[in-house]
């Protein structure tokens, strides 16, 4: 009777014998999970790298300027030459700069956000720091470019306000001054900075709010005076938050080269000989030992950044 009972019942579908063989190897689930955005990194993000460093092995023919596939450190002795050195040395301090400065101009706005706004103030807020992502790139570079140049709105209001002559001064400063603020390494700077900043602003945010208040209450009434917890407190805690925005403002400032192309002289950094040795002078092979330098800058930044908990805060 039981036999003829379950030969009547109806058998499990192939979409339920695959729900019950996913549900009890909770293995096979991950990997069916994974195994799409792991080929695609293996074999679209890492296969484009390795092509990359075996191109940085090959040589230039002078005569045909075709690529030479055989084996040579040419291009890696020539990145040590003072030229190519001279942009290494401007790109990462250039970075290194945006970085502190998005941090100085970040943490007292994301301080704010997260200890003191509520409700319509902190949605304003937080619209207001990420409404320029919201606008094209480009659009908002050559918004700088006509705010920034010799006919722009900073050049009128300092002829309004009597400041040409600290303008002047600016301008006048060797290493970053120049013809105009849209040809300048100070320009260059200021549009960097306003181009990462809510990068840095939304992370050290995300940080600060775990903080928990009570730290903060007992470090004022143990006596500490606000700058001491400040720094005793506050600032080794929101530090994770910090690390985790100087990736995102070092990285984007050591590898772009639309900037510095559109604001600046013709100082060039890393991201425009990387384009010119590729697009203009056909240079592949130099061009991908150039682009490695980056690699390896960012990837021991990256090393440091988890060392002091970034990825905690992502």
């Amino acid at each position: 009777m039981s036999g003829d009972l379950a030969l009547s019942l109806p058998q499990p579908g192939v979409r339920r014998r695959l729900s019950d063989l996913l549900y009890t190897r909770r293995g096979l689930l991950l990997l069916v999970l994974l195994a799409p955005p792991l080929l695609w990194f293996g074999v679209i993000y890492l296969g484009s790298l390795f092509a990359l460093l075996a191109n940085a092995f090959f040589g230039l023919d002078d005569f045909t300027g075709q690529v030479v596939r055989e084996f040579t450190l040419k291009n890696f002795a020539e990145l040590t030459e003072p030229a190519n050195l001279d942009v290494v040395q401007r790109s990462i301090t250039m970075a290194v700069l945006v970085t502190l400065a998005c941090t100085a101009l970040g943490f007292p706005l994301a301080y704010f956000m997260a200890r003191y706004a509520s409700g319509a103030q902190k949605a304003l807020l937080y619209i207001a720091v990420m409404l320029p992502l919201w606008s094209s790139y480009l659009v908002r570079l050559y918004a700088w470019k006509l705010l920034l140049a010799k006919e722009g709105a900073i050049n009128w209001l300092a002829q309004h306000t009597h400041a040409t002559w600290l303008l002047d001064a600016l301008l006048a400063l060797p290493a970053i001054g120049g013809p105009s603020l849209s040809f300048s390494a100070i320009g260059t700077f200021v549009v960097f900075v306003y181009m990462w900043l809510p990068f840095m602003v939304l992370p050290i945010q995300a940080a600060v709010e775990r903080i928990p208040g009570s730290y903060i209450e007992a470090s004022g009434d143990l006596g500490a005076s606000p700058a001491t917890t400040f720094f005793k407190v506050i600032l080794p805690l929101a530090m994770p938050g910090i690390a985790a925005g100087s990736i995102f403002t070092f990285s984007l400032t050591l590898g772009d080269y639309i900037i510095p192309q559109v604001i600046g002289d013709s100082t060039l950094y890393i991201g425009q000989v990387v384009y010119k040795q590729q697009g203009v002078a056909g240079n592949i092979p130099f061009a991908a030992a150039f682009s490695l330098v980056p690699i390896v800058v960012i990837g021991v930044y990256l090393w440091l950044a988890k060392r002091m908990g970034a990825f905690d805060a992502l």
